[in-house]
């Protein structure tokens, strides 16, 4: 078993999640006539840490060459650790890029060894300081890795110049939400089961529950096979991203994008993903809902893709309330969303496979029959002057106030040119920065 450094954790509980009275009108953001205007009061920026250097710290031995790339990627999501200022926050599953060969697509991973992690930060000033990391591991201490699982359903993952094919890996995470439990341990989202993961306090992985019908073989973990199997057609690198607790327990997770239901075309010209919500202490989903992009064009003035509109973040609000990020990677909206139970879809015509047309092909979902959440804008993040893009992480810490954090891709970029004749990184220069902001009104 490798060697597990000894930390200070304090087990400190989450900050109380703040509960939402007030109603904001459809269709209109925080910050209305006679509000003051939304804006941004901070920014704080991770400073350069050696991958190889954080990651061997945590697992000894787990990165031998990091190929001159800084710690990165923490800004998947981030959840108040307890003290003002303070967050937990989760990396993804590590540098990765892709390259073009003979045409096609190959998934690179410069760091194989890279292990996924937890790391603790404080905001203080202009500066983010790492408190704290845990190491995301097996039962047996391994580290999980965030190599793809499946050879006939993920990626084929890569060397940095992909020219060598890398193993698949049955124990890796593609790490993208995170929230901690009342008694310390942690939730992940995952992207490529999707699943969820339960994550003991010192990193260990107690279980990850995965579509019906996924068959992964060989974790050292435990897998349960307890989500609802459609979610099996969920589009490549866009599996669970947006993770909420809310205030009973129950988690909340977002498919990143729409299905590939019945086909990925299918999935990249819809406007409709779902949300699924699981009951920890039942190991089970108990809901599920349609939930309904607003317009590219909306989201990202000037972007025509459809393909490009993502969910990476879900924050609870109240017992039966969300705030729910919009994003393409330029820009981003939040919205109010109540579940409401005459909304739920679980187990219907919608989680069929044979279901045609699919609920992600319908043009009008609402006009069909189906219970789409309603929505209210609270903040174009797009219209603020200081936020950086690929916002994928949001936290709210105050009555009016909030923490963004953005995700920088360990500062990789694709392409062959993303490193040198050397093998070295060729830096993006773009900043891991926790962004703050003042909505103008108050959420609550």
């Amino acid at each position: 078993m490798p060697a597990r450094r000894t930390t200070h954790r304090a087990l400190a509980l989450a900050l109380p999640i703040a509960v939402v009275a007030g109603v904001v009108a459809a269709g209109q953001a925080v910050g209305g006539e006679g509000a003051a205007a939304p804006r941004v009061t901070g920014a704080a920026t991770l400073p350069d840490i050696p991958l190889a250097g954080f990651s061997n710290g945590m697992l000894p031995g787990t990165v031998a060459d990091d190929r001159g790339v800084d710690l990165g990627g923490i800004g998947s999501d981030i959840f108040p650790a307890g003290r003002k200022g303070e967050f937990w926050t989760v990396t993804d599953r590590g540098p990765n890029g892709q390259i073009k060969v003979d045409g096609k697509k190959r998934r690179t991973f410069p760091v194989p060894g890279f292990d996924p992690a937890l790391v603790k930060i404080r905001v203080t000033g202009d500066h983010v300081r790492v408190l704290d990391s845990i190491p995301i591991t097996t039962r047996a201490g391994k580290a999980v890795t965030g190599l793809p699982n499946q050879e006939s359903r993920d990626e084929a993952p890569y060397t940095y110049n992909a020219s060598t094919k890398l193993p698949y890996d049955p124990n890796g995470l593609d790490t993208e939400g995170i929230v901690r439990a009342a008694d310390g341990s942690f939730w992940l989202a995952d992207e490529y089961g999707p699943s969820l993961v339960h994550v003991a306090a010192d990193g260990e992985v107690l279980a990850r529950y995965v579509p019906k019908g996924l068959n992964l073989k060989g974790a050292g973990y435990p897998v349960v096979e307890a989500l609802p199997g459609i979610l099996l057609k969920r589009a490549t690198n866009r599996g669970f991203e947006g993770l909420a607790q809310l205030p009973g327990g129950d988690l909340v997770a977002a498919v990143q994008s729409p299905l590939a239901n019945p086909d990925e075309e299918s999935g990249e010209a819809s406007r409709t993903t779902r949300l699924i919500r699981f009951s920890p202490g039942r190991e089970a989903v108990t809901a599920e809902y349609a939930y309904r992009f607003d317009p590219v064009s909306v989201v990202d003035p000037g972007e025509e893709d459809t393909s490009e509109l993502k969910i990476s973040s879900l924050v609870a609000l109240g017992r039966e309330t969300l705030l729910v990020q919009e994003r393409t990677d330029k820009a981003a909206r939040l919205h109010k969303v109540r579940l409401d139970e005459g909304h739920d879809i679980l187990g219907g015509r919608w989680d069929a496979g044979a279901t045609a047309p699919a609920l992600e092909q319908l043009k009008d979902p609402a006009a069909d029959g189906v219970p789409v959440l309603g929505k209210k804008l609270v903040v174009d993040l797009g219209k603020l002057d200081g936020v950086p893009g690929k916002i994928e992480g949001v936290a709210v810490t105050g009555r009016s106030t909030l923490a963004l954090i953005n995700d920088n891709d360990f500062g990789m970029s694709d392409g062959a040119e993303a490193f040198d004749a050397d093998g070295r990184l060729v830096d993006s220069d773009t900043e891991t920065k926790v962004t703050t902001v003042h909505l103008g009104e108050p959420l609550r």
